[in-house]
This record gives C-alpha cells, sequence and structure tokens, in this order.
C-alpha cells in the first residue's frame, strides 16, 4: 500500500460539529450583545482555529478578544458533544482501516481539551491521539501539527495521507509535503474543493478505503 499512515481534520471531515460550534458562538455573541449568527455563518468561519471563529462572529476586532476566546474556549469544552455526531459511514471506515494496519491520528485546529474529549469517545478505538490546537505548536495550516503526529506515529511524510474538508487543510498538506485527500461531505462546497486540485476527492468514506487498497482515481 502506498499510504502507511492517514492523519484526519475533525470538523467536517469525521465529526458534524456545526450544531455545537454555532450554540457556542451564539452563547457568547449573546452575552457580549451581539446578534446571532446562522449556522451558514459558522460554516464559514470553522478552520483557522478558535481566535479566528470568535473575530470573525463578532465580525470586527476587539482589545478584549483573548479574554473572549478563553471564555468560548471554556464553554465549548463543555458543549461539544451535545448535538455533535460522526458522518455516516466514518465509524466503519475507520474500524476497517485500522484492520488493515493504517496508523491513524487526528490534526485539528479544534482547541485540545475539546478534541480530548471527542477523542475519547469517537476514535480512541482506532487511534491512539488527536492533535489540538495548543500553545507548542503552531495550527494549521503551518505543518508543524502533521509533523508531530508523524514523528509519534514513526512515519515519513511520502507515506502519509491527509484528509480533510476545507483550503486550511489542502494548504496544511501543501506546507507538510503529504499527498491530500479532501472530503465533499464538510463544511466547503464541492466545486470550491475542486478549485484546489487534491490528489484524491471523496464523495464517501468508503472512497478512502479504496484509495488506500490502491484502486482509488483521483479526481
Amino acid at each position: 500500500m502506498k499510504y502507511k499512515a492517514i492523519l484526519f481534520d475533525l470538523d467536517g471531515t469525521l465529526l458534524y460539529t456545526l450544531d455545537d460550534l454555532t450554540d457556542s458562538v451564539n452563547y457568547i455573541l449573546k452575552k457580549y450583545g451581539y446578534s446571532e449568527r446562522s449556522i451558514n455563518d459558522v460554516r464559514c468561519f470553522v478552520g483557522n482555529g478558535l481566535t479566528r471563529l470568535i473575530e470573525l462572529a463578532f465580525g470586527e476586532s476587539r482589545d478584549d478578544l483573548a479574554e473572549i476566546a478563553r471564555e468560548f474556549k471554556a464553554y465549548y469544552a463543555t458543549h461539544s458533544d451535545i448535538k455533535t455526531k460522526p458522518y455516516a459511514g466514518v465509524d466503519e471506515m475507520l474500524a476497517e482501516l485500522s484492520g488493515m494496519g493504517i496508523k491513524m491520528a487526528v490534526v485539528t485546529n479544534k482547541v485540545q481539551s475539546a478534541a480530548d474529549i471527542l477523542h475519547e469517545k469517537y476514535f480512541k478505538a482506532y487511534m491512539p491521539f488527536s492533535v489540538g490546537d495548543s500553545a507548542e505548536r503552531q495550527r494549521k495550516p503551518s505543518p508543524e501539527s502533521v509533523f508531530f503526529a508523524l514523528k509519534k506515529l514513526g512515519v515519513s511524510t511520502d507515506e502519509c495521507l491527509y484528509v480533510g474538508d476545507s483550503e486550511v487543510d489542502m494548504k496544511t498538506a501543501e506546507n507538510a509535503h503529504v499527498d491530500c485527500a479532501l472530503v465533499t461531505w464538510g463544511y466547503r462546497d464541492v466545486e470550491f474543493l475542486r478549485s484546489f486540485a487534491p490528489a484524491y476527492l471523496l464523495n464517501t468514506p468508503c472512497e478512502l478505503i479504496s484509495i488506500i487498497k490502491g484502486d482509488g482515481e483521483e479526481p
């Protein structure tokens, strides 16, 4: 098999998290006297980390943005798994990949505390860890989290496929010099994703199995 390891984005790739993210964003907006954001607004804001999410939601820069981000982080940590759920076919895909001996990990811009909670519930049977946003590493699209994960897995970049759902994921893969597969069931439009010319464009989770087995087609 060409790939010995797969690194996954989280939001919009493995888990549908948009409802919980939107509810948490609107909680913090309401607290500070701002109008609520729609789920489609939040969909466009996700992908560049918590601080950027809050900045985009407020629609302006604020001197107390760091404090607001800390409040949001604390709130979301305890409200990150209310409406969140895996996309259809994800559990089966992860189970089959695990059975094939493929090494896996999550690399996400979600804060580490929330990533740990979701990892414990959804992924610990299939992969050893999730790498989230922390002060120890630059967030995506920096390749630092990818390199950190691959070192822990003991796999080289040319043996790795990164799977995500956004332009941030594509840029992360490019910066890390790893192949990228973008999924069409996430938070970005299909034609927008196609414009980045990823190595693979996945319409269903089971298509990733075909790629790993060597019979998947590039878009």
